[in-house]
């Protein structure tokens, strides 16, 4: 705890894409935003086990800016070592969150016993990091919010604020009492996002400190005709008989894909081919989104919301059992698999990749960022081979690449969001990025808007003075 100025400790997320969590000391108390799993290279992974950093129990509550597992996964872990408080985060969150950790937990315990069975661990036996049922029992703390209503968690205010990443995904203005006010972006979606709307503004917010994502902070997405190219993919693959793999995060990326390939069939572009969703978190996730459709969710957009069913290419093929999921590498004609993780970490897709990469006529297409060390990073660098379920696989399939698909804003979108603040701030962490990609929007900061920014070390410890507000009262 502190009893001067506010003091923000990043615990993860810094110098890294994954394991987001940002710790507030203040008087009032002490508040945790976001909470979630490291991901990727096996030095990062390997961080998952190691203690919190402080005590569990100290912690007076938590908040959450989206339900994907790098910003909530860690969530049962805290619960079961001895967090007690509140889960302040929107109502899709909420929703998500119910699909999302509960299945983390199950996967864990999965791939637990199957590295068990085929004796691949170094550990005798693998142990999952947390289960089901540490997740199931954290699920009861989660405390939804509407965006842009204001909430008093802590001794701080918190108000969240659209982000246009996922449903339910949100920006953290945070009010410390006697203190500055600090946004925490979250992950930032594309003003393009095909179902969501785009990010609120920072018009009128007068935040003191920014922390801002940097996934793409070094790049700028090709805005060219990716349906086109996907098409191309598509049809290409079936003329020679073989698969199309995608590799996809259960929550926004599969209904992203899907909506694509809806469209593409309806308008003839690509064969009305079985499209296998195998992933029972995706299809809850999909079922999430179908009930905010119903609802006629804020975060959809007008078109969505007044349009057909976007997920239904009238050949969806819905897969939740491991029986019906080994069926499918059984069958010999042409289709599509889209199946999570989508980075290649774990889960289902794992037992496809396995099955199509050794075939030249199949392809495996990456939409989204594939965070360093991580399967999917391996396949877009080009790897010859990869380590799959204990054993070597040769890559012979075709590796395309869409990153256009991913849901998280560019370079110049990032900027761009940042000029909508009305007035220069005491200072911008620059985090959730990898080293080089954070480093590049940390500098396009200094160089485009004139802003200090920083790219914050983890375990870094930073007091945050109202610097402009104290300046302005002398």
């Amino acid at each position: 705890m502190t009893t001067g100025s506010p003091v923000v400790t990043f615990l993860g997320g810094a110098r890294s894409v994954t394991g987001s969590r940002f710790l507030f000391d203040h008087r009032g108390g002490r508040l945790l935003v976001d909470c979630g799993l490291f991901q990727g290279l096996k030095r990062e992974r390997a961080r998952n086990w190691a203690p919190f950093g402080v005590d569990p129990a100290t912690i007076d509550a938590v908040v959450l800016t989206h339900a994907h597992v790098d910003h909530c996964g860690y969530l049962p872990a805290l619960v079961r070592d001895g967090f007690r408080g509140r889960v302040l985060c929107t109502p899709g969150t909420a929703d998500l969150a119910g699909v999302v950790l509960p299945d983390a937990g199950r996967l864990q315990e999965e791939e637990a016993a199957f590295a068990n069975r085929m004796g691949y661990s170094k550990h005798a036996p693998a142990e999952p990091l947390f289960t089901e049922a540490d997740a199931r029992r954290a699920l009861p703390l989660l405390a939804p919010v509407d965006h842009h209503e204001p909430v008093a968690l802590a001794g701080v205010g918190v108000t969240f604020r659209r982000a246009g990443h996922i449903l339910g995904s949100a920006s953290v203005v945070l009010d410390v009492e006697g203190g500055p006010r600090v946004v925490v972006s979250g992950d930032l979606g594309r003003p393009s996002h095909p179902l969501l709307c785009p990010p609120d503004t920072l018009a009128g917010v007068d935040a003191d400190w920014l922390l801002v994502e940097s996934t793409y902070g070094d790049r700028c997405h090709d805005d060219g005709d990716v349906a086109g190219r996907l098409a191309a993919v598509v049809r290409a693959t079936a003329a020679r008989g073989g698969t199309v793999v995608i590799p996809a995060f259960a929550v926004d990326r599969t209904e992203v894909v899907l909506y694509h390939l809806r469209r593409l069939m309806a308008e003839g572009a690509i064969p009305a081919l079985t499209v296998y969703v195998d992933s029972p978190m995706a299809l809850d996730a999909l079922a999430a989104y179908r009930t905010a459709l119903r609802s006629r969710s804020a975060d959809l957009r007008v078109e969505v919301l007044d349009g057909p069913d976007p997920f239904e290419t009238g050949t969806v093929a819905e897969v939740r059992d491991p029986e019906g999921s080994k069926r499918i590498d059984r069958q010999s004609v042409p289709s599509i698999i889209v199946s999570a993780s989508g980075m290649a970490t774990g889960g289902r897709v794992l037992h496809h990749l396995a099955r199509f990469l050794p075939d030249g006529r199949s392809t495996v297409v990456l939409v989204g960022y594939q965070a360093e060390g991580t399967r999917g990073r391996l396949l877009s660098d080009g790897a010859r081979q990869i380590k799959l379920l204990g054993q070597y696989v040769p890559v012979r399939a075709e590796v395309a690449q869409l990153p256009e698909l991913s849901v998280h804003a560019d370079r110049r979108e990032l900027l761009g969001w940042l000029r909508t603040h009305d007035t220069t701030p005491d200072g911008v962490f620059v985090v959730h990025g990898e080293l080089e990609a954070a480093r590049a929007l940390r500098d396009g900061i200094g160089d485009e808007l004139g802003w200090p920014a920083i790219v914050p070390h983890v375990g870094e410890r930073v007091r945050l003075d109202p610097i402009r507000r104290r300046a302005s009262s002398r």
